[in-house]
């Protein structure tokens, strides 16, 4: 609660002090001549008598819930207008079967890669605001789980559904980024990304990566490339002879030279992820460094309190009054 006028208050420390001080001084002055003291010692002071600095108190109140209510208290309700163009996001994911390495832990548990990069990715998602974000998925080819939008909750539950083989397997990179790029290049955002994640090495697709960013580029694309997975054998699972899910150590390769260039030539940087620790900090430092500025405007409503106020100063100086001419009537 804020007052349109708080100077007002300060009136209840002029007024209220000197009107105390007034009435409590002069209690007890008024004279009535009685022709013997006897009398007087023979009388009780009765119940309206005793209290009757009820009607001071009753005043003070009334003086002060008038003052509050010149001073017109507010009740403030903030809006804020947040006016931006956001970013275009394109989150490209390689779903190939080597996507199944189970070298990332979440909370002392292994699980394979695809899923421990989806709960990273949603939790990136979920800390944008403002931005068009659309997924593209690829394996021996590209394919768009979900177009560039703002309706973060469908984007979420499409990319729950992304899963290792929905796509004939392979690492066709190239197709990857030329699709993402498609999905871009039209946009009017002032600021377009591509966040490209892979294990692996290009293998498939017609579309030469290296060609793909220089076209991203051509249309002001920056592209973040991450390498995912342990350097050296990874966990990998299979199934032996007796139809059983057995872990053997495979090694994959990823092509750090081939990603580290197809991020410089899109202006973009790469970054491996070796654990989950690290691929949740790599996610987070892109989401710092891709920020939009917003122009905020800020609205503030207000709703007028006095009311509250003025009614019962009101009230109570009516009964004052009342008081004053009935029970606490003083007869001079």
């Amino acid at each position: 609660m804020v007052f349109h006028n708080p100077l007002i208050l300060v009136l209840i420390f002029v007024v209220l002090p000197p009107l105390l001080y007034v009435y409590f001084r002069r209690t007890g002055t008024n004279q009535v001549i009685f022709p013997s003291l006897e009398t007087v010692k023979n009388l009780k002071s009765s119940f309206f008598q005793r209290y009757r600095f009820i009607l001071i108190i009753l005043r003070s109140l009334v003086i002060m819930l008038f003052i509050i209510a010149l001073a017109r208290p507010q009740l403030g309700n903030e809006q804020t207008k947040v006016i931006t163009e956001g970013i275009d996001i394109a989150l490209t994911v390689d779903v190939s079967g080597s996507m199944l390495a189970e070298d990332f832990e979440i909370g002392g548990k292994r699980y394979n890669r695809l899923y421990v990069v989806k709960q990273v990715v949603k939790d990136f998602i979920q800390r944008r605001a403002n931005d068009r974000i659309g997924l593209v998925v690829f394996a021996g080819r590209a394919y768009t789980q979900c177009p560039m939008t703002t309706d973060y909750g469908m984007l979420l539950r499409l990319l729950e559904k992304v899963d290792i083989g929905m796509i004939e397997d392979g690492t066709a990179i190239g197709s990857a980024l030329g699709a993402s790029v498609e999905r871009l290049k039209n946009t009017s955002a002032k600021s377009k990304i591509i966040i490209l994640l892979t294990d692996g090495r290009n293998n498939a697709g017609e579309v030469d990566p290296f060609t793909a960013s220089e076209i991203a580029k051509t249309f002001g694309i920056k592209i973040y490339t991450i390498g995912a997975g342990t350097k050296g054998l990874a966990p990998f699972p299979m199934v032996d002879l007796f139809g059983n899910k057995v872990m053997r150590q495979v090694k994959i390769d990823i092509d750090d030279n081939a990603l580290t260039e197809i991020a410089r030539i899109a202006d973009g940087r790469y970054y491996r992820a070796t654990d989950t620790k690290s691929l949740k900090e790599i996610y987070g430092l892109i989401d710092k460094l891709e920020k939009t500025e917003a122009e905020v405007t800020q609205y503030t409503e207000y709703k007028e309190l006095f009311h509250y106020f003025l009614l019962p100063a009101l009230g109570l100086l009516l009964a004052e009054l009342c008081l004053t001419k009935t029970r606490f009537r003083k007869i001079p």
